[in-house]
């Protein structure tokens, strides 16, 4: 405890990721009516058993507008009126859990606040220079698990820097990954990679960044 490297939640997705990449990427029917009073037979199968087919795979708003170039709205993005993940279907309710820890005193508000800007200023340029072929900033930004991502897995204290200047270095560098593997790389999401190549460099950052009094030698804070 608390001498992690990389974030232990997307650690353990990005070996679910590999090992059973359709079972985390089926989903309900949005507001199917027996979503309240209908428990899924999945829950019961045991562990490395095929279960029986009550979902579906569909295409995230990601995917559809990476393969397809349809766009989905802003509104239905905010609010969670879409299908995907958990933790990608209602920006809104994160943001509130977000502001909560941040006056908690509980999460760095500087990392969430980089990673979203940053995401928001590269993209607005890409869609200003080709709107046909990039999407707005507000898509990117509410869309995917990003949101999840800047909030409660980048924010990670132990993952994350400790210096000022480092925070704002680590989120602006999950926030260009996240552009540049949405954009040009093959898969349409690319928070997880992000936010986990981040966190190899976070100590990194801390060990370049951090002030030395005069007079004193540096010391290596990796070691």
């Amino acid at each position: 405890m608390g001498y992690n490297v990389f974030n232990p939640a997307l650690v353990g997705r990005a070996f679910l990721q590999a090992a059973f990449p359709v079972a985390i990427t089926t989903w309900f029917p949005v507001f199917s009516p027996d979503r309240f009073s209908s428990v899924s037979v999945a829950t019961f199968t045991m562990p490395f058993m095929k279960p029986a087919t009550d979902g579906f795979t569909g295409a995230t708003p990601l995917s559809a507008f990476k393969f397809d170039h349809v766009s989905t709205g802003t509104y239905d993005l905010a609010m969670g009126f879409i299908t995907g993940s958990t933790g990608e279907t209602c920006a809104v309710l994160i943001i509130l859990g977000g502001i909560y820890l941040a006056v908690r005193k509980m999460m760095n508000w500087h990392i969430p606040a980089s990673i979203l800007a940053t995401v928001y200023v590269l993209t607005a340029i890409l869609h200003f220079s080709n709107p046909e072929k990039y999407p707005t900033p507000e898509f990117m930004v509410f869309s995917g698990g990003l949101m999840l991502g800047a909030v409660f897995m980048a924010t990670d204290m132990v993952g994350s820097p400790i210096t000022t200047a480092g925070v704002w270095i680590y989120g602006a560098l999950i926030g260009s990954l996240v552009v540049v593997i949405r954009i040009w790389g093959g898969l349409p999401e690319g928070v997880m990679y992000a936010i986990l190549l981040a966190n190899a460099v976070s100590p990194h950052l801390d060990n370049l960044i951090r002030p030395r009094v005069y007079g004193t030698k540096k010391i290596d804070i990796r070691h």
